[in-house]
């Protein structure tokens, strides 16, 4: 019997090994099924799945793990470029525990079938571009649930608080809406929860309190109000609080006090009122503070001693007042210290500094007075000193002649004395110097000045006095302005040798001679300002060479003789002033002197012109050989295009160059440039507009490549829908502008309602076209040359263009990586009128005010900045999601963290981590100045290329932003 019962049993033991492994043999084949499914459902450029084949057991395919029981635990594929849907299979893998899809490129909703998926402990999603809502439903054993940085939409769902063992709940970088709901309080265990960057409305609930373990909160860039719960203060454990850019109110709760274990305390942007409570003070573990940007009053009390971990103090833009507290001056680990436009009175602290390892300081627009204190450099990392629009008097400390680690210093619009030491004028490293506007004196051309890197010296509105030294030691000088002095003697024939100058101020001195030739070798000169001096001479014929001269002022002198007559033929120079000198002669008659007023003729013994108010020369010897009388005959055509330009000015009647009769009606073509009006016809540009040379498609306007009959010349044209005639007055300033980032426009052809904007052809494709194939050095490159187009505009174009729509398809890269910009009507409004572009590149304010400004157009470059970083646009397929400053908080959102592979573009990811990151870090820095919501905030364009050109090494990761006060 009991060997019949021994056979028995051994025989139910095999036959269940049998069934066991025939079930797991079933069990591997259905994940093999589902496996390949999931495969076929994805996009995958890369060929990261191409392991996934039966050649290898799935265990060993890219991407998978597997447990002991060889069932499929883990797939993780994030950065892989994958697109399509997430399938809804993934979550039918029985024993998977981990899944991990960020950063890649997936659409669609998620699908509900993820909460059948018991087995999930960690799910990762963000980074892709999902959309629809957040399912709802429960997972018991779910630990991580990241959906950040997609396109979610919707409210949080009310069972959300059914994750009972959720550790970390990150729905940051979404467009959610409504209100937090108040059962996320019953996840207890939860300690990460970031809501940053949505939609979010009403009070942060007060319940919040009940989650003790909490060590992270994130709720910035939502439209939170009311204000901070002082339930809040119960969460000991938090290490991090981030509540920015909202409506809250109201006064900190003392109750924060609480948080001993809190490192991080971000509060700007809101409306926050009253002091600083005592009890913030306490916090002795924090590293950075940031209440910017609210407005706060009350002094800093010297409790703030206490804070011996503080790293970063950013207290900017409030109502603060009394003293600078001079506690400061013990923080050891203190870097950064911004406290600009507060109301600060007394002196800044003679030992800040000494004790302090700052890299950065500004305390602009306060109302301090005394000396500049000896020991800022003290640590000798301090790169920025900002201290502008102060009261500050006495000399500059020696000890700032010796900090060669400075990069940048402004310290105009203050009270300063005495004279420059050598070693100031030598510091190695600095290329912004501002100290204009003070009480300095000496003579500068006596000293030795050795400062390679210089860029912008602004010595204007003191009291220097001698001569003009030939150089300044720097081959990269781009901005000079020495006004309002009391310099003496020649202009240096040297200055010839600035090849990068593009604006040169030397008014309100007491120069005398000539005006050097020399000064035509600066071929990026674009203002010239030698007014109100003691020169003579004539003006150089050279000027006439000079490429991209746009202001010329040479007002009240003594120059005399006639004026150069090719000086009218500058297609770049647009304002002229040569009043109250000893001209005599004739105004030329074509180019910046068709339309120049009296004022800027004023003073002299000349006549012509016909907006001059000067008499008409009757009698007065023609200054034109008669050969050259002969050659204008010759080119009638090309003249009488430049005069319907001058009409344009005038704002007359437009003269009819050249006409067409069409089914259409009337076409109608005017050039500046009279080379390309021979080649290029109404018919080569009509016959253009067809679907086959089609390039691009945007609101309003379409884009198409044309080729000339004549001489096969390529061009692009813009078709303007929306097309204003009034328009037409405005391209000759345009046309006029000649910068290597800007394509060239030649002219416009036009009908009654159309318009056909006639632009130089660039071989390369759009940004956003190119974007893909981009590697990080080139995309810098890319950002840089955008940037420079900028500066031009900005600073260098009297008439204040504007680009308007900074849209990656208004950005052509060529096979150089160089960016050309392509400005259209809308960029030649002016700062001072209003016009409205749809567009996903425009400024918050402006969609509010339709008023362009060159704040404006920073944000349009910030956004694009983000782009080329992340890879991600505020418009999908050419239309906007959700609303634009979405990616602007996301952005913020994702820098605020201090994981760079979480918001890198993927394509140039693992380059950029390994070889890139403090650049990186500092541009998205840069780019989240640039979208800054205050407008006054944002850096201008002289600031931008310099940063991007640096890109100076960051100290830090840094969760916070370094000045925008620029």
């Amino acid at each position: 019997m009991a060997k019949k019962g021994l056979k028995r049993y051994r025989f139910f033991v095999v036959l269940e090994f049998i069934f066991m492994f025939l079930n797991l043999y079933a069990c591997k084949g259905f994940e093999f099924e589902l496996l390949l499914s999931i495969k076929a459902s994805i996009n995958d450029p890369l060929e990261s799945l191409s392991s996934w084949n039966s050649s290898l057991s799935f265990c060993k395919w890219n991407g998978v793990t597997c447990y002991g029981s060889s069932h499929v635990a883990k797939i993780e594929l994030p950065g892989k470029n994958l697109s399509g849907k997430v399938s809804e299979k993934i979550f039918q893998l029985p024993y998977i525990q981990n899944i991990d899809l960020s950063s890649n490129q997936f659409v669609g909703e998620i699908s509900g079938n993820l909460w059948s998926c018991f087995s999930l402990r960690n799910l990762n999603l963000s980074n892709n571009n999902l959309t629809g809502p957040v399912p709802g439903g429960s997972l018991p054993l779910l630990e991580t649930l990241d959906l950040s940085n997609n396109m979610l939409s919707g409210k949080i769902p009310e069972e959300i608080g059914a994750f009972s063992g959720l550790k970390v709940l990150d729905f940051g970088g979404n467009v959610l809406t409504g209100k937090i709901p108040k059962s996320i309080t019953n996840m207890t265990r939860l300690e990460v929860l970031t809501l940053a960057s949505n939609q979010l409305i009403g009070e942060i609930p007060g319940e919040l309190g009940f989650m003790k373990s909490l060590k992270w909160i994130y709720f910035g860039y939502n439209n939170f109000s009311g204000g901070i719960p002082k339930e809040i203060g119960e969460l000991t454990s938090l290490n991090h609080l981030d509540l920015v850019y909202n409506n809250l109110t109201g006064e900190i709760p003392s109750s924060l006090g609480n948080l001993t274990n809190l490192q991080y305390l971000f509060l700007y942007f809101n409306k926050f009122t009253g002091p600083i409570p005592r009890s913030i003070f306490n916090l002795k573990k924090l590293v950075s503070l940031d209440l910017s940007d609210n407005f706060f009053s009350s002094e800093i009390p010297e409790l703030v001693i206490q804070m011996q971990n503080l790293e970063v103090l950013h207290l900017f833009s409030n109502n603060f007042t009394g003293k600078i507290p001079n506690a400061l001056t013990s923080l050891p680990h203190l870097q950064v210290l911004q406290l600009w436009s507060n109301k600060f009175s007394g002196e800044i602290p003679k030992d800040l500094g000494k004790y302090n390892n700052l890299t950065v300081l500004d305390l602009s627009s306060n109302n301090l007075t005394g000396k500049i204190p000896e020991n800022l450099c003290s640590s000798g990392r301090l790169f920025k000193l900002i201290l502008f629009s102060n009261s500050l008097e006495g000399e500059i400390p020696n000890s700032l002649s010796s900090c060669r680690t400075l990069q940048r210093v402004r310290l105009q619009d203050n009270r300063l004395s005495g004279e420059l030491s050598p070693e100031f004028t030598s510091l190695p490293l600095v290329y912004f110097l501002d100290i204009s506007r003070n009480n300095l004196f000496g003579s500068i051309g006596e000293r030795k000045w050795d400062m390679p890197e210089l860029q912008m010296l602004n010595l204007a509105r003191n009291r220097f006095s001698g001569q003009l030294p030939g150089s300044f030691g720097s081959k990269k000088m781009e901005n000079l302005d020495l006004s309002g002095n009391n310099l003496s003697g020649r202009i240096p024939q040297s200055f010839g040798k600035f090849m990068e100058l593009m604006e040169l101020k030397l008014s309100e001195n007491k120069l005398s001679g000539n005006i050097p030739d020399e000064l035509s070798l600066c071929e990026k000169l674009v203002n010239l300002d030698l007014s109100h001096n003691q020169l003579t001479g004539g003006i150089p014929i050279n000027l006439s060479e000079m490429p991209v001269l746009s202001q010329l002022d040479l007002s009240v002198n003594q120059l005399s003789g006639e004026i150069p007559w090719n000086l009218g033929k500058v297609e770049s120079l647009v304002q002229v002033n040569i009043s109250h000198n000893n001209f005599h002669g004739s105004l030329p008659s074509t180019g910046a002197f068709l339309a120049i007023s009296s004022s800027a003729v004023a003073g002299n013994s000349l006549c012509g012109g016909e907006t001059s108010g000067l008499p008409p020369c009757r009698g007065v010897k023609s200054r034109i050989p008669w050969f050259l009388i002969a050659s204008l005959l010759v080119s009638l055509v090309v003249l009488a295009l430049a005069v319907s330009f001058a009409v344009f000015i005038r704002g007359r009647k437009k003269l009819e160059l050249k006409r067409i009769e069409s089914e259409d009606g009337t076409w109608e073509l005017q050039f500046l440039n009279s080379r390309v009006s021979k080649s290029i016809t109404i018919n080569d540009i009509v016959s253009s507009i067809k679907e086959e040379n089609l390039i691009s498609r945007g609101k309003n306007r379409v884009s198409y490549k044309g080729k000339s009959t004549t001489n096969n010349k390529q061009f692009l044209a813009e078709e303007i829908t929306s097309f204003s005639t009034k328009s037409s007055t405005k391209i000759i300033e345009l046309c006029n502008i000649k910068h290597t980032n800007i394509m060239k426009l030649f002219g416009i052809c036009q009908s009654e309602k159309v318009g056909i904007l006639v632009y130089e052809y660039i071989e390369g494709k759009d940004l956003h076209e190119a974007l893909p194939g981009l590697s990080w050095e080139r995309r810098h490159k890319v950002a840089i040359g955008i940037a420079k187009a900028l500066r031009y505009l900005h600073c260098y174009c009297s008439t204040g263009i504007l680009a308007g729509d900074l849209s990656p398809q208004k950005i052509i890269v060529d096979e150089n990586d160089e960016a050309h910009l392509r400005l259209s009507l809308p960029g030649l409004i002016s700062a001072d009128n209003k016009c409205f572009i749809s567009s996903a590149y425009i400024a918050p304010e402006t969609r509010a005010s339709k008023g362009l400004t060159e704040k404006s157009d920073i944000y349009g470059f910030g956004l694009v900045l983000i782009e080329l970083l992340t890879g991600k646009s505020p418009a999908a397929d050419g239309t906007e999601f959700g609303i634009h400053q979405s990616i602007v908080e996301w952005a913020r959102y994702c820098y605020s963290d201090c994981h760079l592979e979480m918001w890198v573009d993927p394509t140039i990811k693992n380059h950029a981590v390994m070889n890139n990151q403090n650049q990186i870090v500092e541009i998205m820095n840069l780019a989240l100045q640039c979208t800054a919501t205050d407008p006054a905030a944002r850096p201008c364009a002289i600031h931008i290329v310099k940063t991007l050109g640096s890109a100076v090494k960051s100290s830090s990761c840094g969760f916070e932003l370094i000045s925008a006060n620029v």
